[in-house]
């Protein structure tokens, strides 16, 4: 069996992998890098999890993954030398409103020592690493998995610092079995809705549910755009068979949405599930930018500014690399209009609740 290392715990991907590599029984032992200031919360979490997979170890580890061996003393680092066997580097800061100096020196100060550490893992079988399908930037038209292009420019420091990560990443294909995980727009669980915070497509909820007394729900803007939105069960299955086969080692994969909607579509979709009404009229998008320009408006309609560069953006993801190194396994992305009804329950339910909600800058 596989010993991995986990970055990015107690964050809501690395949580659902590791619950689903304990699933399939792929693992007996876990390690997972923790910053010190979230032990506490991945101590509970560690526990929750352990209740329903009570032969298992799971070990977290003081450390930070900007410093020398991630910061992991000394005895950590000689005992995951002997043992580890994958790393999966998860932790990365995915604010889109994140400041530059703070998304430079977690998403690529910390990939290059996550790297560096790597590289001195003798039991390595494979290096799982996530990027995202945003680091096309500014690019539009089809986007391939084999092309790493740096565009004019990017969205937001988000992107920039991702794509920079990537570079770092897609270096090491040559010397260490590496996969590259480019995911859509992740979402809670396809059929039960759950998730741990309500950004990326949720800004949107939270904007309907807003206005929800408003006679009529405006669109915003026009857009024939379309949107690529993954629910996380798909990526936990995908993540878990592509870090076992070799057909996924040194590729690079967007596990993104094959038949993705168009953004007009889903919105429409979105306001009739929170609201029993279609949205009727149109907010012109400038409009809308210079309102979120006030931090004001922005809390009260629950939306990061940055959301509104994507309703634009005219790109589709290719997905010929991850179909086919996923062919034959049964693993599919659900529709997302489809099971957008088990997405905005769940948010319902939890709409009042401040954890689930992400402080609008």
């Amino acid at each position: 069996m596989h010993t991995p290392l986990f970055t990015g715990f107690p964050g809501f991907i690395s949580r659902q992998i590791i619950v689903e590599l304990f699933r399939q029984e792929k693992v007996d032992t876990i390690y997972a890098v923790v910053l010190p200031s979230q032990i506490g919360l991945a101590g509970e979490l560690k526990k929750e999890m352990l209740a329903n997979f009570p032969h298992k170890k799971f070990l977290l580890v003081e450390g930070d993954i900007t410093q020398k061996d991630l910061g992991i003393s000394p005895e950590n680092v000689h005992e995951m030398r002997k043992n580890v066997t994958t790393v999966w580097h998860l932790a990365a800061l995915y604010d889109l409103a994140v400041p530059k100096d703070a998304a430079w020196k977690v998403n690529v100060i910390g990939t290059q020592m996550v790297n560096d550490f790597v590289k001195t893992l003798p039991e390595l079988k494979r290096y799982m690493y996530f990027s995202t399908a945003y680091v096309a930037g500014v690019r539009e038209g089809r986007l391939f998995e084999n092309e790493l292009i740096r565009p004019t420019a990017f969205k937001n420091y988000y992107e920039e610092t991702k794509f920079e990560a990537e570079v770092l990443v897609d270096k090491l294909k040559e010397s260490i079995p590496t996969t590259i995980i480019r995911p859509g727009i992740v979402r809670g669980h396809s059929i039960t809705g759950e998730t741990i915070k309500f950004d990326g497509p949720y800004f949107f909820i939270n904007m309907i549910d807003r206005l929800s007394g408003l006679p009529m729900i405006p669109y915003i803007g026009r857009s024939s755009s379309i949107i690529n939105v993954v629910p996380i069960d798909f990526i936990t299955k995908a993540v878990v068979y592509c870090s076992e086969t070799d057909r996924a080692s040194g590729k690079t994969l967007h596990l993104t949405d094959p038949h993705p909607h168009p953004v007009e579509e889903v919105y429409r979709k979105m306001v009739w599930t929170v609201t029993g009404k279609y949205p009727k009229w149109r907010i012109p998008l400038v409009l809308a930018k210079t309102g979120l320009q006030f931090k004001f408006f922005r809390k009260w309609l629950g939306v990061e500014r940055e959301t509104l560069d994507y309703l634009t953006w005219a790109a589709q993801f290719d997905t010929e690399v991850a179909d086919d190194v996923l062919k034959g396994s049964d693993i599919d992305c659900v529709d997302f209009i489809k099971s957008l009804p088990s997405m905005i329950a769940f948010y319902q339910i939890h709409k009042k609740e401040d954890r689930y909600h992400i402080q609008i800058k």
